[in-house]
């Protein structure tokens, strides 16, 4: 680099800026990183590609797990798809499955999340944000002619993974082993939940972590396809972490996932190739493929320098990522299409292995049929019409964004290294640390938005004209007709099953839950079987866990 000229350069630009100061005071991503105007070669001084960077599907991943990424397969094209009633998740999973979908995420209705059948929550709720799921029977219709050992599902199904035990009677049904199915336990990282996720959380985290090892011990011994803990990035910034945050937060509650398998006498060679990451896409661009860059490179020294890992199959990190929700606005919705198509462009250049896009009316309502398939379509273009799957890595070796990288990979250590003083994640939880430091980040984002620092368009900026509040597409109606169906069709089953299977089934899965005898995973899939309803499930435990409560900070 001639140094001469740089300083000429530097001179030229202190003068421009004299007669018209920059746009801002500061330029700096949303974790608080400052951005120099320009990066040269001199940015990138003690880089060694070898140990920095590597080839892709070589330590430390930097540039991709796989040696052909997406020139020979592309990443999975997975949409979240949940409304109404299970006959209406079969019709419209198979219409997007016609049109690019390759995996399929079912997402349950709140009632499922809650611990509640159809015939007991309120009416008005159900169906509006996802599929009503109360029993086997349910499972088996909104699977029904789609082979479930030629894809791959996504079940946003926390613990005890009752969800996922449908889906292995109703395979059996088929004549599908369980060896066959292949797929992700997407809810299954409940410290996630309890540090971003509300929602998610039905037990207390004694119970969960219970659920949650059980569960890996089954999948481990009877699933060798299913990826058995999807840990959780996306919950943490969506509820307001940075994403050097996210980062930091999540590859710590990575290392205690692993911790525990060792404890429960699991070899981390074969355990921790079943874990896969599901982390945020925002609109932050070059931070978020930073992000994942340094994600990977971050996960594999872990487990090389922490647990000794040595199979550089082992060491890989796989990642789900999903277009950030919390930045879709209500206001002027049409330009979400342009937010997610960046977003999925990082997560595309960042090299993730499994994308859901947002629809643009998702800041409005429980996304529309048309809607969801503009967000498909948003994949199939990038996929096919832009280039940008046809080369490994095309930022690599940016002066810009190798030193991003670092930057960002710097600061998550930071982070770990303060849950490691707190004497690891789940201790950290207990004593709040994560959630008062999410919150503090959410805050200060919402100030920075108020005072018109950070601009949202359409929303604190560019807002001159008039709107009407609509969009292309009508809100999707929850049809009563289909409620009723399911009301009556689970209300029915309750009074013509087996009773005593059923009480039976239930009675062993307390017994289990109890004791440390017996898997808990296995006892929730013989009540599933036992046509058990997911709601007398999810009570049957909360007699012996009890009930999820947020976690008190000081």
């Amino acid at each position: 680099m001639d140094q001469d000229k740089h300083d000429e350069w530097k001179r030229e630009y202190e003068k421009v800026t004299e007669r018209q100061p920059e746009r801002r005071s500061k330029f700096e991503t949303s974790s608080g990183i400052p951005l120099k105007p320009l990066y040269t070669p001199q940015d990138l001084e003690g880089l060694e590609y070898d140990r920095d960077l590597g080839n892709p599907c070589q330590y430390p991943f930097s540039r991709g797990i796989y040696p052909t990424m997406y020139r020979t397969q592309l990443w999975t094209k997975r949409m979240l798809v949940g409304h109404e009633t299970p006959e209406i998740f079969n019709v419209r999973q198979k219409r997007m499955l016609e049109v690019g979908t390759t995996g399929i995420n079912l997402i349950p209705c709140n009632s499922f999340m809650r611990g509640c059948d159809s015939d007991e929550a309120e009416v008005e709720l159900l169906g509006r944000c996802g599929t009503t799921i109360d029993s086997l029977q349910d499972m088996e219709m909104a699977l029904k002619d789609i082979p479930l050992d030629q894809v791959t599902l996504g079940l946003n199904d926390p613990g005890p993974f009752i969800m996922l035990a449908m889906c292995i009677a109703s395979a059996e049904k088929q004549g599908i082993s369980r060896e066959r199915l292949r797929g992700t336990s997407n809810q299954s990282d409940f410290i996630s939940h309890y540090i971003g996720c509300n929602m998610f959380f039905r037990f207390p985290l004694e119970g969960h972590l219970r659920m949650l090892m059980d569960h890996i011990t089954f999948c481990h011994q009877y699933l060798p396809q299913w990826n058995c803990l999807s840990i959780v990035g996306q919950h943490v910034q969506q509820g307001g972490a940075t994403p050097v945050q996210a980062l930091g937060f999540t590859l710590a509650s990575g290392i205690f996932y692993v911790e525990e398998g060792l404890k429960a006498g699991l070899k981390a060679e074969e355990l921790v190739p079943r874990f896969t990451f599901f982390f945020d896409a925002s609109s932050q661009f070059f931070e978020e493929i930073a992000k994942f860059r340094a994600a990977r490179r971050m996960w594999a020294r872990i487990l090389r320098e922490r647990f000794g890992i040595q199979d550089p199959r082992a060491l890989r990190l796989k990642f789900h990522a999903q277009t950030s929700g919390a930045e879709l606005t209500a206001a002027q919705p049409l330009n979400n299409i342009a937010r997610v198509t960046l977003q999925a462009l990082a997560a595309i250049l960042g090299g993730v292995q499994s994308l859901h896009t947002d629809a643009y009316d998702e800041a409005l309502w429980s996304p529309t049929e048309e809607a969801a398939r503009i967000a498909l379509m948003t994949q199939n273009i990038l996929a096919e019409e832009t280039g940008v799957a046809d080369v490994i890595d095309p930022l690599g070796g940016s002066y810009f964004l190798e030193t991003l990288t670092q930057e960002v990979e710097e600061r998550a250590w930071q982070i770990i290294a303060k849950i490691d003083e707190l004497g690891g994640m789940y201790q950290a939880v207990k004593r709040g640390y994560p959630q008062k430091e999410i919150a503090r980040s959410a805050y200060e984002q919402q100030q920075r938005t108020e005072s018109g620092e950070k601009v949202i368009v359409g929303v604190n900026k560019y807002i001159a004209f008039e709107e009407d509040g609509r969009t292309s597409s009508p809100p999707p109606e929850v049809r009563h007709d289909l409620i009723a169906k399911q009301i009556a069709r689970t209300r029915r089953l309750k009074k013509e099953r087996d009773q005593t299977r059923t009480r039976e089934a239930l009675e062993r899965l307390k017994e289990v839950a109890h004791g440390q005898q017996g898997n808990l995973f296995a006892a929730v899939i013989e009540a599933v079987k036992a046509q058990a309803t997911q709601g007398e499930i999810t009570r049957t435990l909360r007699e012996v866990y009890g009930f999820g409560r947020p976690l008190l900070t000081s």
